[in-house]
């Protein structure tokens, strides 16, 4: 297992692979002798290797859940719903801004200074972008678009959900990591029946139908 060492000390911590965040090791899951030697080295820790419908994306899951497990799983989704809100409503946003009607997925190039100039250009939108900003993910002190947009987007390169190719140049790319946030929000919903919030706006409603 050593040639999957640094990748499975990866999984092990959290990380997702994606073919944005790391396409040398997204290419190397696509074969499934290797997924069966990950597999296998995980068994004896209660994990397994997990992806979205897709395969866009991989990461770890419990192989099998005691009720203590769920117990302390049910727990830390109501935890990650708080990143979980703020992640729908950007997502809600940038289709806003964009004039578009799909979700954005693995690939999607966002360019921050055009989503700027259109939230500038848009009470609504900017009203959108300030509410956004008050959640405890992306607060902000600016009162600036380029100021709030900016600290919206470095946190999304943070959390794994976007990347910055070119550090001079303003266009991000969505990772995988975005599907697993949708099954997560699908998987609240339909399978443990956790309300995502009291009344969730339509539009949230409608990103994850």
């Amino acid at each position: 297992m050593i040639q999957y060492g640094a990748l499975l000390e990866y999984l092990l911590a959290g990380g997702f692979v994606c073919a944005v965040s790391d396409s040398h090791n997204h290419e190397r899951l696509q074969s499934e002798a290797a997924r069966e030697a990950i597999d296998d080295y995980l068994r004896p820790l209660n994990r397994r290797l997990a992806s979205s419908a897709d395969g866009s994306v991989w990461y770890l899951a419990w192989r099998e859940l005691n009720q203590p497990l769920r117990d302390s799983l049910s727990q830390q989704l109501r935890i990650t719903m708080d990143s979980l809100l703020p992640m729908l409503g950007l997502m809600q946003l940038v289709q806003d801004t964009t004039g578009s009607d799909r979700v954005l997925s693995a690939h999607d190039v966002l360019n921050r200074h055009e989503i700027a100039a259109r939230i500038e250009a848009n009470p609504s939108l900017h009203q959108q972008l300030q509410q956004l900003c008050t959640t405890r993910l992306f607060q902000s002190q600016s009162n600036e678009v380029g100021g709030q947009l900016k600290l919206v987007f470095d946190r999304l390169c943070e959390t794994g959900y976007l990347l910055q190719p070119h550090r001079d140049r303003q266009h991000f790319i969505v990772t995988g990591k975005i599907d697993y946030l949708l099954e997560l929000a699908r998987f609240i919903q339909e399978e443990e029946r956790i309300r995502i919030d009291e009344e969730p706006p339509v539009q949230q409603e409608e990103l994850l139908s």
